[in-house]
């Protein structure tokens, strides 16, 4: 059995989603706070901003997911669904 391919329209919509969640995440973002951590942390906050994706990040930072959670509520960078 074949897998639906999305069309065009949905994956138009999902960048559009993507786009919108990385702009609420960049304006909400503490840019001095990330700006101070050390490069693995703040590799892995922006890493954050422009992907969304937490797991990845918290391996970036070599961090637990709820140790990473903790810095990115400092950071206020937002969960966007």
């Amino acid at each position: 059995m074949k897998k639906p391919v999305p069309s065009e329209e949905l994956l138009e919509e999902w960048a559009r989603e993507d786009e919108e969640a990385r702009r609420i995440r960049r304006e909400s973002a503490d840019w001095e706070f990330i700006e101070k951590q050390e490069p693995k942390v703040r590799e892995a906050l922006i890493y954050l901003i422009e992907r969304g994706d937490r797991y990845v990040a918290a391996k970036i930072a070599c961090l637990t997911v709820d140790e990473f959670d903790e810095i990115r509520i400092r950071a206020k960078i937002p969960v966007v669904l």
